[in-house]
């Protein structure tokens, strides 16, 4: 049985996994990228992907708080609340329909349904479009208009 050559990681390359773990690249990459196997990676690199990745999000985490408890940005806090606080949107959506229900045919039930999911589905991703337009008009988008006055 031939031995493999022992592998010692230099403390460069322990930082490059490290930085890439945190910017999520795929561990295949970062092995290719490193020159390695992605067994070795894994063996030799265990601290730094692990570490990589959760330094990463605790920052995005204390970004996202940051924004969301500043007062500035309402899309963070209630990103935030949702995510983290048990918020949820409440539609309620109402059927109405002439005739008897009960007289009418799996197939005609069937083709309520699915229009009335078309209708709803339709109706959130305007809602959700209004409120990613609104908020960008908050943010970046009177910005530019403060921008164009001064012009």
């Amino acid at each position: 049985m031939t031995m493999g050559v022992l592998y010692d990681p230099s403390e460069d390359q322990r930082r490059t996994a490290k930085a890439m773990a945190g910017f999520g690249v795929p561990q295949d990459d970062i092995a290719n990228y490193l020159d390695i196997d992605a067994k070795t990676l894994r063996k030799h690199f265990r601290r730094e992907l692990d570490g990589g990745t959760l330094e990463a999000n605790a920052k995005v985490a204390q970004s996202l708080f940051n924004m969301a408890t500043s007062g500035r940005n309402v899309a963070a806090a209630i990103f935030w609340m949702k995510a983290r606080g048990g918020w949820r949107e409440k539609h309620e959506v109402q059927v109405s329909m002439a005739g008897d229900v009960s007289q009418m045919s799996d197939a005609e039930l069937e083709e309520v349904i699915r229009t009335t999911r078309a209708e709803v589905k339709e109706m959130y991703r305007a809602e959700v479009t209004r409120e990613l337009r609104d908020e960008w008009m908050r943010t970046e988008g009177q910005a530019l208009i403060e921008a164009a006055k001064s012009e």
